[in-house]
């Protein structure tokens, strides 16, 4: 029993006596908040009291590639003199930190800062392309990080909205067009074909004075189209808004080299159509709709004369056409019958009182449903 009391508080010692051997002193500075700074290290005297003086430890200490301590000493100028002419260059170096450290969202958080309070900052055009850079790196699938350490994973929402804070930073800048064609392909990554044309088509009304511009986004844009006509839920209309871009593609930019590319591209987009249609047509006769079969077959036929469906359609029209005249007959008389019952109910209405309310002992005539036309007795003819 007292070997084991003993034992206790030989470790009760050894707890007690760590502290004493390894210091850690954690200090809270208002404004500041918690810093690590070790006893007797090179970072215990780092304060001064000049936000000139404070901006110069901070850029020694970045020189010799201590990040930490040049991170503090940034910080304390911007939190103690934020209306300096030091502040801005602080904010900077505070980004510079954060991107040695490979902690890149915190530095473009901290450029953006740096961009949005300190305007007129000598190296605008600068801190601008190291946001641009920064966003590029997560664009070709670096992982975002959670509290800066943490590797997650790629994230195209964040990086599109990355890419369009550098766009508003400075829309006619040189990142500004590139920034805006990379929202395009970050919205592609994901898959959201429709935001990716929104984003290619503002870039061609926006700098439609920059041909090459123009030309990459008209073209990013009918292409953009053409995948979310080919996915599984195959919509006409994609195809034909990607095809009407092409066609503006290659009218704008006769000389670009994607031409005969755009081309080809629309030769399948218009083959696409035409299948889409036949398969439509096929659907309408399965279901003994002649009229509706004929007008799918004949938009085949119009899509793409020389398509693989195209002799079938022609087939199938020569076949149906006499039972979707016969059909069209058929409703043509049952209207025409509808419409002379109408009448015939109204020439035999009981006669109306002077007030104009009908007469009270009079009864009025039931209304017979209407029926449906018979059913047609004839049936799919084979192929």
């Amino acid at each position: 029993m007292f070997r084991r009391l003993h034992r206790r508080l030989f470790l009760l010692g050894c707890l007690l006596a760590l502290p004493l051997t390894c210091p850690a002193p954690i200090i809270f500075r208002a404004g500041e908040g918690w810093t690590y700074e070790p006893v007797g290290g090179s970072g215990s005297n780092w304060e001064r009291k000049r936000a000139k003086d404070q901006l110069q430890v901070a850029q020694d200490a970045f020189d010799r590639g201590d990040y930490r301590l040049s991170t503090k000493a940034a910080n304390r100028v911007v939190k103690v003199w934020p209306l300096s002419d030091y502040a801005g260059k602080a904010q900077y170096l505070v980004g510079r930190c954060y991107e040695a450290r490979k902690m890149d969202e915190r530095a473009f958080k901290s450029y953006q800062v740096a961009l949005t309070r300190y305007p007129k900052l000598e190296n605008y055009d600068e801190i601008l392309s190291r946001q641009y850079t920064i966003a590029q790196r997560y664009l070709a699938g670096q992982r975002f990080k959670l509290l800066g350490v943490l590797p997650l994973f790629p994230n195209m929402e964040k990086t599109s909205a990355m890419l369009g804070l550098v766009v508003g930073n400075g829309p006619y800048n040189d990142t500004g067009p590139k920034a805006q064609l990379d929202i395009g392909t970050a919205q592609e990554k994901l898959k959201n074909y429709p935001r990716a044309v929104q984003a290619y088509e503002k870039a061609a009304d926006r700098y439609f004075d920059r041909p090459v511009v123009a030309a990459d986004a008209t073209y990013r844009a009918g292409m953009a189209w053409e995948k979310q006509a080919l996915r599984g839920e195959y919509d006409q209309s994609k195809a034909g808004a990607s095809i009407d871009l092409m066609k503006d593609f290659i009218e704008l930019f006769p000389d670009d080299k994607r031409v005969p590319e755009a081309n080809a591209t629309i030769a399948k987009l218009r083959l696409e159509q035409a299948r889409g249609a036949f398969e439509t047509g096929r659907f309408y006769e399965r279901y003994r709709r002649w009229l509706g079969a004929v007008v799918y077959y004949n938009e085949s036929l119009k899509r793409d004369q020389n398509s693989p469906y195209a002799e079938e359609c022609r087939q199938r029209i020569e076949i149906l056409k006499p039972l979707a005249d016969a059909q069209m007959k058929k409703i043509t008389d049952y209207e025409s019958k509808l419409r002379q019952r109408v009448r015939d109910r109204g020439t035999n209405a009981p006669a109306m009182s002077p007030k104009g309310a009908a007469s009270t002992n009079s009864t009025p005539a039931a209304v017979e449903p209407a029926t449906p036309p018979p059913a047609d007795p004839a049936k799919t003819p084979s192929k």
